[in-house]
């Protein structure tokens, strides 16, 4: 059974991988013996994270390539890049995303353009790119990274949610398209994970005692909590999964 979630060999590009969420996904698909290539914007951490992983998996392991996963350019470029210097692209995670709380009446236009785009438009972007390499060899894992917000709504956050529910529609989309050359396209749907970007909110107590109450589970998620998924996603052990949204949720979205 071991051999089915066996990811060596095999490279993965993950975007908005040098902190939270990107990251344990990263380094869950390292320890499962992939190749992996490091996104971001901000160079200076993404090289630190570059070098942490260097030293848990190998120099010749792990590489970063900072690049705009929201311009069509920087995004091909990108792709080629990995095709080029590191080697055929197997695996991609789209990760990368920005948050934006505001009241919907009091939303700027260009920060609903800014989620969308980061959130939703960088998915298809690098998806498209990925997909043009991996199609031709018949193979490929695309894993697009939703959120519970793909079903549901809470106050001050409509840019995201419609981003993440783009997600889940792209993510059939590309089903619809690129299945029958051999790719499997999934996503996986968060719940309320304890991160970095997340400590304001578990740290608001009055918000912290409400997702406890919400969440069958009783507890935040943990990055690590997505590591299976992520791994069994990217692997031949769902070589007929495709199209589908995991919810990784502690229950949230079954209850009311």
């Amino acid at each position: 059974m071991t051999s089915l979630f066996d990811l060596t060999g095999r490279i993965a590009l993950v975007t908005g991988s040098s902190r939270g969420i990107g990251r344990s996904i990263a380094a869950a698909l390292a320890d499962a013996g992939a190749t992996v290539v490091l996104n971001g914007l901000d160079e200076t951490r993404l090289e630190a994270t570059r070098a942490a992983f260097a030293e848990r998996s190998g120099t010749d392991r792990v590489f970063a390539r900072a690049f705009d996963v929201t311009d069509d350019a920087a995004a091909a470029e990108g792709v080629a890049w990995v095709e080029e210097h590191v080697g055929p692209l197997r695996i991609l995670v789209n990760n990368a995303g920005v948050q934006h709380r505001v009241p919907m009446l009091e939303l700027a236009l260009e920060d609903w353009d800014r989620v969308l785009r980061t959130n939703l438009t960088s998915a298809f972007l690098v998806g498209r790119a990925a997909a043009s390499v991996m199609i031709p060899r018949g193979e490929g894992k695309i894993i697009n990274v939703a959120s519970v917000q793909a079903d549901l709504a809470r106050p001050t956050i409509s840019a995201y949610t419609a981003s993440k529910g783009g997600i889940r529609n792209l993510t059939r989309a590309m089903t619809a398209e690129w299945a029958g050359s051999g790719l499997q396209i999934n996503a996986i749907a968060p719940g309320y994970i304890h991160t970095e970007m997340t400590q304001q909110l578990v740290d608001d107590e009055a918000f912290n005692s409400w997702i406890l109450g919400r969440t069958p589970a009783n507890r935040w998620g943990t990055s690590d909590d997505l590591a299976g998924p992520a791994v069994w996603l990217a692997s031949d052990g769902s070589d007929y999964v495709n199209g589908q949204i995991i919810f990784i949720d502690g229950g949230m979205t079954v209850v009311v």
